[in-house]
């Protein structure tokens, strides 16, 4: 075999795994949109043409506040305390892609942890663990979230913790009950009576069948989870050092800009985080289709 195709197989392996919905037209708007997202994080820093936290002044040593776009420079305009909007934004990414990712790989790992656990070994390990998601489930989401936050320091962290702390319930029940019929099939079977470990069985049988599932759930937790952080910005209960949409929204709110007119403040910021948020749920429309193909007929 030539040495191109071997060293490509664990890439291909990998790529064949996540099973991108490349052939469905919104999860690929979606895929385009998050990517253009995250070179915009990435690259922040050569984008925005001011900190977004710095206060500026015109030419003649006035504060640069409440500039309109393309005054002085400004694409976007500046806000009340003289700060750069354009910069705000596109930092804002950062905060909203590191929320979003970070809260959605911990509530996909988290469930589906539990959903193998508890759909595999069943019997007491599977009451315990279904019990706990029924606790969850009985947390109201956003209360529980905006407590968490009030009471410890303010943080992004706490944040995300917060979110993967009840948004897990879900994906764990859908995931245990693939796994239930997974564990039943031929193959594993086969395997189990071959002498293969529960382990082996779970990582080589199981579980490479159930990624798609827990990919599909981790798409709809990323915009979840950018919804939330926006939701408790704007209540003031973010990190306070750190510049995101919903931080925007919030300060364009105490300055009244809706009042003034300032639709250049509020609005951009409004719309980044619906482009995220919908980019996610195309994303998981894609997956759809994938695992439950008689749903686009």
């Amino acid at each position: 075999m030539p040495e191109a195709i071997v060293s490509q197989g664990p890439i291909r392996r990998m790529f064949n795994m996540l099973n991108l919905p490349v052939g469905d037209n919104f999860a690929v708007a979606g895929l385009v949109i998050y990517l253009l997202f995250v070179l915009t994080a990435i690259f922040a820093p050569v984008l925005a043409p001011y900190d977004p936290t710095e206060i500026l002044y015109s030419a003649d040593y006035d504060l640069a506040s409440d500039f309109l776009p393309g005054q002085e420079g400004h694409i976007l305009g500046t806000t009340s305390l003289g700060r750069d909007i354009f910069s705000q934004i596109v930092y804002g990414a950062r905060s909203a892609l590191l929320v979003g990712l970070t809260a959605a790989f911990m509530v996909a790992f988290i469930g589906t942890i539990v959903g193998l656990m508890s759909g595999y070994f069943g019997g007491w390990v599977d009451t315990v663990l279904m019990r706990l998601a029924d606790v969850a489930f009985g947390i109201p989401f956003l209360p529980f979230v905006i407590v968490i936050s009030a009471f410890l320091e303010p943080s992004i962290w706490n944040t995300v913790i917060a979110m993967a702390l009840v948004l897990w319930r879900d994906t764990a029940r859908v995931i245990r009950s693939q796994v239930l019929t997974l564990r039943s099939r031929g193959y594993v079977e086969a395997a189990r009576v071959s002498g293969s470990s529960d382990f082996k069985i779970i990582t080589r049988h199981i579980a490479p069948n159930i990624v798609p599932l827990s990919l599909l759930y981790g798409s709809i937790a990323i915009g979840w989870a950018i919804l939330t952080e926006a939701s408790i910005s704007f209540l003031g209960f973010g990190d306070p050092d750190s510049i995101s949409w919903g931080f925007m929204l919030q300060d364009a709110f105490a300055s009244q800009a809706l009042s003034r007119q300032a639709y250049h403040w509020f609005i951009p910021p409004g719309l980044a985080i619906i482009l995220v948020v919908s980019a996610g749920f195309f994303i998981s429309r894609g997956y759809e289709n994938l695992l439950f193909p008689k749903l686009g007929r």
